[in-house]
């Protein structure tokens, strides 16, 4: 089983250009403070938690905060590691919907599986191009529709 900071370097891995834990700066009190963003697109911040944890709950609240320092819009990528929508699953699925962030789910196995066989679509995942399933059934293993980037989407 692959940890927390390594499934989210694998999902950040692919969106073309994004980069994985920057760091954000802000002033309070004229105290200079940081946080640190999972995964950063052109045009998302990005939380990554695990499922079956309460803490996942911080999730939105840091992408949330993520998006008013940067401009950009929030989303969170819960990592399934038992293969069913638990308690907090249900939890961020509505509460992402009302406060209007991007949610998605990923399977833990299938970012593994994905990262391993990224070498054999190399002719798909070009030069600033994402390496997103498609259609089909690896797409409802790991749905990051909404985060693909604007040349994929045709938007």
């Amino acid at each position: 089983m692959a940890g927390e900071v390594e499934l989210a370097a694998l999902l950040c891995a692919f969106l073309a250009g994004s980069e994985q834990e920057t760091r954000k700066y802000f002033d309070v009190n004229g105290m200079s403070r940081y946080v640190r963003v999972d995964c950063e697109t052109d045009r998302h911040v990005i939380e990554i938690g695990l499922d079956g944890k309460s803490a996942s709950r911080d999730s939105v609240h840091q992408a949330l905060f993520f998006a008013h320092l940067t401009g950009k819009a929030p989303a969170v990528i819960l990592i399934d590691r038992d293969g069913h929508e638990g308690r907090f699953e249900y939890e961020m699925r509505h509460v992402t919907k009302a406060a209007g962030v991007v949610y998605a789910t990923c399977s833990e196995d299938f970012i593994v599986r994905w990262a391993q066989t990224r070498a054999m679509r190399q002719g798909n995942a070009g030069e600033g191009r994402d390496d997103l399933p498609g259609a089909g059934p690896a797409q409802s293993l790991c749905n990051l529709e909404a985060l693909r980037g604007d040349e994929e989407t045709g938007s």
